[in-house]
Parts: C-alpha cells; structure tokens; sequence
C-alpha cells in the first residue's frame, strides 16, 4: 500500500520541471516542521527536486524555535510570490480549506500530506494521502521514507522523532502501530542531546506571565478545566497550557482561550478518545475556524473593533459548560488555586 502511494507520489513530480514549494500550517508546530523538512529530503532523493518550505504567522514557542534553528532554519516566512507563480505545491499537516494556512481559495495543490480529518477542497489535490487515525504526520513521512529505502539524516530522524513525541504525548495520545513502527527506526539515529537541548529551551519572560495567568484564571466545573490566558506572546501558548492543565487529577476537560494580535484562539484537550474537534467547531462557529483531533482541537475567530474580550470569554465559557452537560448547580465552578 505505501509502495502504491511512493509511487503515485513520485509520478506527480516525473514530467514537472516546476519547482516545489512546501507549505505548513500557520505558525507551525513540531509535527509541521519535521513532516515539512523531512518532505524536502525525501523529494530531492526521489525525483531530485530542490524544495522551499514556507509557512506563514510566527514560530513562537521557545522549543519550537530551538527546533529550526537546530535544522539549520529550513523554514521560510511567506511571500505572496511563493503562492501566486506556478510552483508545485506540496501541503503537509494541512489541507485546502482548513483555515489554518494560507493557501488561497483558488490554488488548489498537486500534493497533501495530512493526519487531521478530510476536507471537501483535498479532493482537488492531484495526490492526497489523509489519514486522521495516524498520531502524528511525521509518522507518514517516515513510512514513505522507509518505503523509498532512505534513511534520513540523524538531524531530520530528531525532527521527527520530536514530532511524533509532541503529537502524540509521548505515545500516550492518540496513537497508531504507525505511530510506534516510526519511533522504534527513528531512535538509532536519535541526537539525544539536541532532543534533550530543544525539551530545555529557555522561555521569555512573557511565558511565565502568561502562565501564572493560566493558573490564576483557571476555574474548574466537575471535571472541566477552563482557563483565559489573556494577551498572548505567541498564538500556541493556549494549547501548550492546556496540555499542562491536563494532568490535573479528575480533570476530564481542559479549554484554554487567550487573545493574540486581536484574535481569541481556542484550545482543548481531554482525556477522552473523541469529541474534541465537534466542541471546537461548535463554540467557534461560523465567526472563525476550528478541527482537530478526537482529544485535542483547537480554533480561532478575528474579535470585532469594539468587542468585550471578556464578554466573549465568559459567553463561551457558558457554552462550553452547556455543551458538556454541566449542570447549573456545577456552573459556579470553583478556583484552580
């Protein structure tokens, strides 16, 4: 079967001169940058095509950070050239329509490589290979690797070794055979000290503001965890909170919001196998966008002029609490700390 879909992969490139852009979602994350460069290593030791790899928003989580620099900084902020001529497209971690990459409306790309659930506009793609019950993309990425007989540099296995580690938890969140075949052939070529060196990365001052509003703001409703961060450094804070607020004892459900650059993202988590991405979706609605996963999801919406952020807050708060069947005597909550 990934024989079948190398193949396919390869014949899309066989008779292209074009060159290749490969684009991420916005503001990637691990999983993003490992799927992204290790799609650059595999294209030019199949078809010998030299890829870019952009992306578009920041790379703000300090780990992440360390991540590129690590690589050597493969990854390129978007301009608007790298879309508009005639590149092919590669999207990896991502999909046409999914809200979170600048793809435009009218562009539909020739490759998809993704672990998120389909979306109409993929069809379009002249080869897509969706899987959402596989842990991470960079899992994906190590099977192609694996059927093209390459063994990826030590520097692009600790990518996607990281990659699959974040996604996942560690192998704790939803993970496949997949998922675990990727991380037993990655580990020999493992730069433990460079893992060790990324895990460790010295955060900005601003991290621990932005934490110690987490906690402080953080109100708990029979089991759900809902915390609002406020003005963020970085727009991945929420969901980097959330995974922390997880491991608190009897917490089924973690919802974390906080505001970045005049947008309110929206992160949750849970314990649970599925729901999370229906939640997401339902709270933000049509003012923004939102998916994910059974249990981790996330979205965003672009707050008006003059809205109440902490109107909004409290609204969806509200909601949320409704959504998962708290009780109105439950909906006082009571402090975290």
């Amino acid at each position: 079967m990934i024989q079948d879909r190398l193949e396919a992969l390869r014949q899309v490139f066989a008779t292209r001169p074009e060159e290749v852009v490969i684009l991420t979602h916005n503001n990637p994350d691990p999983d993003a940058i490992a799927s992204a460069v290790a799609m650059r290593y595999l294209l030019f030791q199949l078809v010998g095509k030299k890829c870019k790899i952009v992306y578009n928003g920041i790379i703000g989580r300090s780990e992440n950070r360390a991540l590129v620099r690590y690589l050597g900084r493969p990854l390129h902020r978007l301009v608007p050239t790298d879309l508009n001529g005639t590149a092919i497209m590669v999207m990896v971690d991502t999909q046409p329509g999914a809200g979170n990459n600048a793809l435009p409306a009218e562009r539909a790309p020739e490759v998809v490589i993704d672990h998120h659930p389909w979306r109409e506009r993929t069809g379009q793609a002249v080869f897509a290979d969706v899987r959402p019950e596989v842990g991470a993309t960079a899992s994906m990425m190590m099977e192609y690797l694996k059927a093209a007989n390459l063994i990826p540099p030590s520097a692009i296995a600790t990518a996607l070794f990281y990659g699959i580690k974040t996604d996942t938890l560690g192998l704790g969140r939803h993970t496949t055979s997949i998922d675990t075949e990727a991380i037993c052939r990655l580990l020999p070529r493992l730069d433990v000290e460079a893992i060790s060196k990324i895990e460790r990365a010295q955060v900005p001052l601003e991290y621990f503001k932005n934490f110690t509003a987490a906690l402080q703001t953080a109100y708990i409703y029979d089991g759900v965890v809902v915390s609002y961060l406020g003005e963020m450094g970085y727009p991945d804070l929420t969901a980097e909170m959330a995974d922390f607020l997880l491991r608190l004892r009897n917490c089924r459900w973690v919802i974390c919001m906080g505001t970045h650059k005049r947008r309110l993202i929206l992160s949750v988590r849970t314990h649970q196998q599925q729901g999370a991405g229906q939640l997401a979706q339902t709270i933000i609605g049509k003012r923004g966008i939102a998916g994910g996963h059974g249990s981790l999801a996330g979205g965003q919406l672009r707050l008006t002029k003059n809205e109440a952020v902490e109107q909004t807050v409290a609204d969806f708060t509200r909601r949320i609490l409704i959504y998962l069947d708290i009780g109105p005597d439950q909906r006082h909550g009571h402090p975290l700390i």
